[in-house]
């Protein structure tokens, strides 16, 4: 975000009921998801922001860097949904969905959703979400959905040579800068808005669109956790967020977690 930006700035013109009522603007922090921790522990109402111009050690899933530099954006919201840890869980597709839709009907940018929590464009990384959750049993206490969006920046000059090729940014696909305070504010609606889908119908809907975008499935992909590799074509993302893969032998295999990437013959 550029110098000047601030909390006021992003708020102004924001058309939500609840999501960014309160917002916190950092120039720096070490990680927008742990400010956002913070924030919940404190006290913070449901749809509180937490946003940064840099992260100094901003981080994906397992723990994985997260390279932040200026001309991204990166924010964290605060939520307290009543619901149970596993239904909770799948708010990383309602997120990808709300960015995959803006930056569709914004922009008209190719974008597709990748399982499970990946928004590319052009077949290329442009955004990550965390999810993170703290319970009180079998409920959840606060639940904070981190946002990671590439914008205004060359991916060539601001990130990694081993991020080039798999990363891109808008900038990169559209030629041009966007102005990051209106995607900031559509982001968030959009986000509201399916969330609240989620809460009343249920996470059916949510994943019927979703799917709409998830152009691996019936491809070839390989499945990477902590315990295996397995290849095969993806058959479907279930009702419970799992990544249904068929193996070469016909059987059908179950992923709750993973990396996918296609294979290429």
């Amino acid at each position: 975000m550029p110098i000047g930006m601030n909390a006021a700035r992003l708020q102004e013109g924001l058309r939500t009921r609840w999501v960014g009522k309160e917002i916190f603007y950092s120039r720096s922090v070490e990680s927008t998801n742990e400010w956002a921790k913070e924030l919940a522990r404190l006290g913070a109402r449901e749809g509180t922001v937490a946003a940064a111009a840099t992260q100094k050690k901003g981080h994906g899933r397992l723990g994985r860097t997260w390279v932040s530099p200026l001309g991204g954006l990166w924010f964290s919201i605060v939520l307290r949904p009543k619901l149970k840890a596993g239904v909770s869980a799948k708010l990383v597709f309602v997120a990808t969905l709300a960015v995959a839709e803006f930056l569709y009907e914004a922009y008209g940018l190719d974008v597709e959703t990748k399982w499970p929590n990946d928004v590319l464009v052009n077949g290329q990384k442009v955004c990550g979400i965390l999810a993170e959750m703290v319970t009180v049993g079998k409920a959840v206490d606060y639940a904070v959905v981190g946002f990671g969006v590439n914008v205004n920046f060359k991916v060539k000059e601001a990130l990694p040579q081993a991020l080039w090729g798999k990363a891109t940014s808008l900038e990169d696909e559209l030629g041009k800068h966007v102005q990051r305070d209106v995607l900031f504010r559509g982001l968030l609606e959009r986000f509201e808005f399916i969330s609240e889908s989620f809460l009343k119908d249920g996470f059916a809907p949510v994943l019927e669109r979703w799917r709409r975008y998830a152009r691996f499935l019936g491809k070839r992909v390989k499945v990477t956790n902590e315990h295996e590799a397995r290849s095969g074509v993806a058959v479907d993302v279930d009702v419970d967020g799992a990544l249904n893969l068929r193996l070469d032998d016909g059987t059908e295999k179950r992923f709750l977690s993973g990396d996918v990437s296609l294979v290429v013959r």
